[in-house]
Formats: structure tokens, C-alpha cells, sequence
């Protein structure tokens, strides 16, 4: 019987099959060989008696993330908060070109419009090729937006603490009554408040998941990319990539770079451009040791 993941906690996983939800372990043979369902995998599960089971068997993943824990998503919307706590642009970054590398479609949901104004953030990555929807807590005009674009799809919702992730989507969807937590002042960012990843119906079809907001630590140790493949996952380099008359190149000094002459001309936003060169450097030294751990 084949299934879907929807919840992983405490060694067991809740799959979706026939419209029945079953409990289930994987079989011992999945940790022999280093592997572990993730929420989102299909898989194939030997039912034994009372809504009960074993995963026997995980279907070829499209794309997998290991923080968060998810296997064969369509989109990630990415949430970034315009105020309290002001945006991290490198973070927000990163957690884009990991997106991108990974075949998955990047949303930008910007919070707290309600507490500044967030269109310049917006811009920014309209100007990039990006869907961007604008929430704060006096409009809510991109909500019927957000709840269109997650029809049919298995998204998923991440992003820093603090920056209301469970808040947003209680308001996309009250049925979910996620957890949430205010903004500590002394340390200026939120608790975590998702204690796991679980998969949420979408009242159009699909899933939703919330997940732990992203630390860059988690990011950099788990989600890592070539430096030669880095200038794929900022879709607005695409367009002068094959203009560039230099093979190899960095696109961070070389002079008569065509990346480099877009920045000049403001096609690309030099915040953009600056994190591709920190994530370039970081990717030039990387250890062979921690390309084997992935």
C-alpha cells in the first residue's frame, strides 16, 4: 500500500494512504543504510492491523531538504519580516539559492507591513524574477492571493524566528492554531514554536508544511553548493551568463564581467550581488570532509 507522509515525531510517521492515517516505523534496514523518511516522501507501507504499520519501501524523491526535513516539494515560501526583526538579507539570500539548487520554486512572503513599509524589500526581488506577497496585520488583500497559490501544491513555510511564520499561516488557515510566540525584546528574535514537520491540507488540495525557523549555522552545514554552481541559483545573473567572455569566471571582480556590467547598470541589486560574493567566498572553502558528510 503506497502513502504519503505527512507528520515525523518521536521515531514515528504518520502516512496518508487510502484516506486512512497510519502510524508506522520504518524498518530497521532504512538505518542500515543511513537513510530516513522525511515528511513528504511517498512510500510504501505493510499495514499490521489497527491503523498500524512498517514503511517498507521510500518512492524516488524529486528533491529533499535536510533542514528542514522534507522530501518532494513544489515551492518554499520564504518569510521575511520587514520590522521586528528587521531583515536579514544574507540569510534570505541563501535560503533563495539553496531553493533554487535544490529544483524548488522560491516564494518571498514579506511580514509586519503593518509596523513599516515594506515595498522597497518587495521590489527588490519582484525586480529579481520572484513572486512576492506583502502581509501585515491591517491588510490582508495577498491572503486570498497565498491561499490560491498553494492549491494544489506541497509547500512549505520557512523562514527566521520572529518573523510570524505560525502567525501567517493561523490567518491563511484558522484551523491550523499552530503555536506561536511573541518576539523576545531582550534578544530581539522569536522563540521557536514548531516542535516538529507536519504536512497540512490545503482546502483547494495539497500541503502546507511549518517548520523550525532556518538558523544560517543550519544552512551552511547542511545545505551546501559548488561554487561553479552557485551563479545558477541568482536567476537575474541568467540572462548575462552567456555574454560573459570569461570561462571560469567568478563574477565578483574580473573586469569586463557581464555580470558584473548588469550590477553597473542596476539590472542587478547590489544586495543580491553582495551575498552571491560572501556565499562564493564561503563555497571556495569548503572542505572536501564536509561535501562527504552531506
Amino acid at each position: 500500500m503506497q502513502g504519503r507522509i505527512l507528520k515525523a515525531t518521536g521515531g514515528f510517521y504518520y502516512v496518508l494512504a487510502d484516506k486512512i492515517q497510519y502510524e508506522c516505523r520504518a524498518r530497521g534496514l532504512f538505518r542500515q543504510k543511513g537513510i530516513s523518511p522525511l515528511v513528504g516522501d511517498w512510500v510504501e507501507i505493510e499495514p499490521t492491523g489497527g491503523e498500524k504499520g512498517y514503511i517498507i519501501q521510500i518512492l524516488d524523491r524529486k528533491n529533499s531538504l535536510t533542514r528542514p526535513p522534507l522530501a518532494n516539494l513544489d515551492q518554499l515560501f520564504l518569510v521575511v519580516s520587514v520590522a521586528d526583526p528587521s531583515p536579514n538579507l544574507f540569510v534570505l539570500d541563501k535560503l533563495i539559492a539553496i531553493s533554487e539548487h535544490k529544483k524548488i520554486e522560491p516564494v518571498l512572503v514579506v511580514t509586519k507591513t503593518d509596523l513599516e513599509d515594506g515595498s522597497m524589500l518587495a521590489g527588490t526581488y519582484s525586480k529579481a524574477g520572484f513572486r512576492v506577497y506583502c502581509t501585515g496585520l491591517d491588510c490582508d488583500k495577498d491572503l486570498k492571493a497565498l491561499r490560491s497559490a498553494m492549491e494544489g501544491k506541497i509547500s512549505a513555510f520557512c523562514g527566521n524566528s520572529g518573523v510570524g511564520k505560525s502567525s501567517l499561516l493561523n490567518r491563511i488557515d484558522s484551523r491550523l492554531d499552530l503555536s506561536t510566540a511573541q518576539t523576545s525584546q531582550k534578544l530581539g528574535r522569536g522563540r521557536h514554536t514548531t516542535r516538529h514537520v507536519q504536512l497540512y491540507p490545503v482546502p483547494g488540495g495539497g500541503y502546507i508544511a511549518d517548520t523550525p525557523g532556518f538558523s544560517s549555522m543550519d544552512l551552511e552545514r547542511y545545505e551546501l553548493i559548488f561554487k561553479e554552481e552557485l551563479q545558477y541559483c541568482f536567476r537575474e545573473f541568467e540572462p548575462h551568463l552567456e555574454k560573459c567572455r570569461f570561462t571560469g569566471c567568478s563574477h565578483t571582480k574580473e573586469k569586463g564581467c557581464e555580470v558584473l556590467a548588469a550590477l553597473e547598470r542596476k539590472e542587478i541589486a547590489l544586495s543580491r550581488h553582495s551575498s552571491y560574493c560572501a556565499l562564493y567566498e564561503a563555497a571556495k572553502n569548503i572542505k572536501e570532509w564536509e561535501w562527504n558528510r552531506r
